[in-house]
């Protein structure tokens, strides 16, 4: 038998090592797809029960990247001091922006993110306020023809709308960021300003934190509440906004005091705490819901349970009227309960109850009292779930709360607990204005008085699905919070 020669014996060689190389090569991929945890977090998502799998499973893969890239454009980006339009631009920025871009002037402070206006046809172009300047990004010769057209910044305005335009900015139109916290390396689940405030704004998260912050020139964190070893899932101001306190799915109702940043008092329950709220009269009582599907008041001064009553489902939203006599809640089925409170020794009793009117019940994450209302001419609440259900309720005091729906808007169904907000002072002026995130990773403004094109505007920044709306007591700073963790807050225009 015929020995291999020295050749034959190095080639075999060669081919042994290139065939390891591979199998290492292999071993590593598949070690870098199965050590991703955000890949897998999003493929394995619960899917609604009437949904494609094969839709389903490729449009989580797609929308994981989406998010990923998102967040290296906005660690690209300087965002703090800057304009969202011009954010928005640079993002949709054209390919020879190296060879088109003349450097503008820096922006000035007290201006709140917006820039000044260079005198380039460019930089005008790229620092435009207009919707529809992002589909004029094509080549240097069409900026004189971008300059010279001015829509408005509504989604429902088209390039073919020959109409005369209003010189006054919608009441819904923003002119750029605020301020971006982007410290919180979690979700953000919950996020408000405080009571009658302007600037001091506290949001929570799903690692356990809080943060209060303070929007005032310049943004500054004042404060991290450290206690909670699981998600936040909901806290409140006091009147005087002196206190917080907060549930969290650690089975615990925490009340911290912010000027000291310790937590005062700890209230252990046996189920997860999903809503809370101060009694807008008498701050002495808290009102918490949790999984269990109790309604607990809480003696703030002794810690001690002073009531509860019992719904027939998981209580994951809940707020007072006005009045303090009234708590309106939702559970994880989707209906929405009215219970009565004594405002003095805080006994509660089951009123009314209304169901949910769609097939697939699904939990409510937002629920929003209001007092006053044009469309209802009266006080009004705002429900909102996780199927993509809006509800707008009128409210019959003299019948202890009994709801009355007014409209209702289908959205698409979301996979986290996304919030929606009123938006009182814009609805003053014109229409009746709702505030929601969404998993797009986008704030839409929705109006309810309109029959057809009810999103009127929406914000764009955030590269993970936005979890959480707050306004100021202005109204004129909006936040919103998203999945990765970062806060931005919007400065709507002023109009004339």
């Amino acid at each position: 038998m015929a020995t291999p020669t020295n050749f034959q014996r190095s080639s075999l060689d060669h081919e042994l090592k290139n065939e390891l190389k591979e199998e290492e090569n292999n071993i590593e991929k598949k070690k870098d797809l199965t050590t991703n945890p955000d890949l897998f977090t999003c493929m394995l998502q619960i899917a609604p029960a009437d949904s494609d799998p094969n839709y389903i499973g490729i449009r989580r893969f797609l929308l994981h990247r989406k998010a990923e890239s998102g967040v290296l454009r906005r660690k690209d980006w300087r965002c703090n001091g800057k304009g969202y339009v011009a954010y928005r631009n640079y993002i949709n920025r054209p390919r020879n922006w190296e060879n088109l871009q003349i450097p503008s002037r820096s922006s000035t402070p007290g201006n709140s993110g917006r820039w000044i206006t260079s005198p380039s046809p460019v930089s005008q172009l790229l620092e435009s306020d207009s919707w529809n300047s992002l589909k004029d990004l094509r080549s240097p010769s069409q900026a004189s023809q971008a300059l010279s057209r001015t829509t408005s910044f509504s989604s429902n305005v088209s390039d073919t709308d020959d109409r005369p335009r209003r010189r006054s900015e919608p009441a819904y139109s923003f002119v750029g960021m605020h301020c971006i916290f982007d410290q919180c390396k979690a979700m953000v689940t919950v996020i408000k300003f405080g009571h009658m405030s302007s600037d001091l704004l506290a949001y929570g998260a799903s690692d356990g934190s809080l943060t209060v912050c303070s929007v005032s020139m310049p943004p500054s964190v004042t404060k991290q509440l450290i206690g909670h070893s699981k998600d936040v899932t909901d806290f409140d101001f006091s009147t005087n906004n002196q206190y917080i306190a907060s549930s969290s799915m650690d089975k615990t109702v925490r009340v911290w005091d912010i000027s000291k940043g310790l937590c005062i008092r700890v209230i252990y329950g046996v189920s997860s705490q999903l809503c809370i709220r101060f009694h807008p009269v008498n701050n002495n009582f808290l009102s918490a819901g949790n999984a269990k599907k109790e309604i607990n008041v809480f003696n703030f001064s002794t810690g001690r349970t002073i009531s509860k009553t019992v719904v027939d489902g998981e209580v994951t939203a809940m707020d007072h009227d006005h009045t303090g006599q009234l708590i309106f809640c939702g559970d994880g089925q989707g209906c929405i309960y009215t219970v009565s409170m004594d405002s003095h020794t805080g006994a509660l009793s089951r009123t009314h109850r209304n169901r949910s009117s769609s097939k697939h019940r699904s939990a409510v994450t937002t629920v929003e009292y209001r007092t006053f209302s044009q469309l209802a001419r009266g006080p009004v609440l705002l429900a909102f779930t996780r199927d993509g259900s809006l509800s707008f309720f009128s409210i019959s005091l003299e019948m202890k709360g009994y709801l009355t729906l007014r409209c209702s808007l289908k959205l698409a169904a979301r996979l986290h607990s996304i919030r929606a907000a009123f938006c009182p002072l814009l609805s003053l002026e014109k229409g009746e204005y709702i505030v929601a995130g969404s998993e797009d990773a986008n704030v839409y403004f929705y109006d309810l008085t309109r029959p057809r094109n009810t999103c009127v505007n929406k914000l764009q920044g955030h590269g993970y699905p936005v979890i959480g709306i707050a306004w100021n007591h202005g109204e004129n700073l909006l936040a919103s919070s998203d999945f990765g963790g970062t806060v931005i807050v919007w400065k709507r225009a002023k109009t004339v």
